[in-house]
């Protein structure tokens, strides 16, 4: 749709941020693998691996397609490589010597490959990267939050595309195409990133009337209509009715940037049970979003949410029926889209300005319906904003 480029100080500044977590932790360097990381740390996602040393210049090695990644990565180093095994030779020519202690992406790099590079680089000791890998991304710099703002323009244009294009007789699943064709057109790059290796990326959760009170977990990999038991998740052949609440939940990424967002529609009119249970929602949402402060604990936010809830009656259905009930309330977003730290029961981790959510304070009623709200918002010295662009409210149409 249009040239995108990581801007050259913005990669400076993350491989000195990470470099800085590196020589705290003594390791003597980080081994990146997955594309995801690969972008950050040098924006561009080609075929190849990245070796940032605790000093110095890092090495960006490319398999394919090297005039690419010159284009899109302001890396100084960048070399074009046959195989995976050259990467010990460049390492020792441009530094000298394989580092002691190499951090790698434990958490998603596959016992196979670890083996494999553990032979290829013969450090003394491997240790897992990827907590610093998730400390640097956690703040987002203001080009990112930029980026972010982008994605939720899109988004909001594709919800008001729902709003005038939604009738009843669609199924689910055709519904869901149109407004995914409709984002596409746009700019939307149709796969979303995520890092548990158990969970599909795709866009959209739609959950109509009964469809909606099958989960338990509406953001789940196993949850939703789904169409069978090979998939069941995202939606299904149910057709839309009127006077039926219609929960959907749209995944968007824009140039790498996600947005996380949930609203409730209705074709004419909503039940009473399923309009109070949706304002609830956002009530839940709204004081979330007040009472949100640099210096207190996900666990806290989360502990505000439960508390709400049952002050407003709705203990039972929030977050899930009884014995199946989640311990969040929201994630992390960005260049994935679910990111660390998460708004859970037990969390210790505190909120400090830039870090960027997606929260979803939802219900569900067992064999009814699922009823609420979902948004992105960012962490600012006093309090926070919202970067969602769609109205918070219910979408009658």
């Amino acid at each position: 749709m249009e040239d995108f480029k990581v801007p050259a100080e913005e990669i400076d500044y993350r491989i000195k941020k990470i470099q800085e977590l590196l020589l705290k932790k003594g390791i003597d360097g980080l081994f990146i693998v997955q594309r995801v990381d690969l972008f950050y740390f040098t924006g561009t996602a080609q075929n190849g691996v990245l070796y940032i040393p605790s000093e110095g210049e890092p090495l960006l090695s490319i398999i394919k397609y090297i005039p690419r990644a010159l284009k899109e990565s302001p890396v100084k180093n960048i070399v074009e490589i046959k195989s995976i095994r050259e990467i010990q030779g460049l390492i020792r020519d441009l530094y000298g010597k394989i580092p002691h202690i190499l951090g790698l992406e434990f958490d998603v790099m596959p016992v196979k490959d670890f083996n494999y590079y553990k032979t290829l680089l013969p450090a003394k000791e491997f240790v897992d990267g990827s907590p610093l890998i998730h400390q640097t991304r956690m703040i987002k710099s203001e080009w990112e939050i930029e980026q972010m703002q982008r994605t939720a323009g899109l988004s909001r244009k594709t919800f008001e595309y729902m709003r005038s294009a939604i009738h009843p007789g669609l199924s689910e699943m055709e519904f869901a195409g149109m407004f995914e064709t409709f984002a596409r057109k746009q700019g939307h790059g149709a796969l979303l990133r995520v890092r548990n290796y158990q969970t599909e990326g795709y866009p959209w959760h739609i959950l109509s009337g009964k469809s909606g009170g099958m989960v338990g977990l509406l953001d789940a990999p196993t949850s939703g209509a789904g169409t069978s038991a090979a998939f069941p998740c995202g939606g299904g052949s149910k057709l839309l009715s009127t006077d039926e609440p219609i929960m959907i939940d749209f995944g968007t990424v824009l140039n790498g940037y996600h947005m996380d967002e949930t609203r409730m529609f209705a074709i004419d009119s909503m039940p009473d049970k399923a309009l109070r249970a949706s304002r609830a929602a956002i009530e839940i949402h709204d004081e979330l979003l007040e009472k949100t402060k640099p210096g207190m604990t996900v666990s806290e936010l989360f502990q505000i949410s439960l508390s709400r809830a049952k002050k407003m009656g709705y203990e039972d259905s929030f977050l899930g029926p009884r014995g199946y009930k989640v311990t969040f309330v929201g994630h992390g977003i960005g260049l994935e889209l679910v990111e660390h730290p998460i708004v859970a029961k037990g969390r210790d981790n505190r909120l400090e300005p830039g870090m960027t959510f997606s929260l979803e304070p939802k219900m569900v009623f067992e064999n009814e319906f699922a009823a609420g709200i979902e948004s992105v918002f960012l962490v600012t010295e006093i309090g926070c904003r919202l970067i969602s662009k769609v109205p918070v409210e219910i979408f009658i149409c």
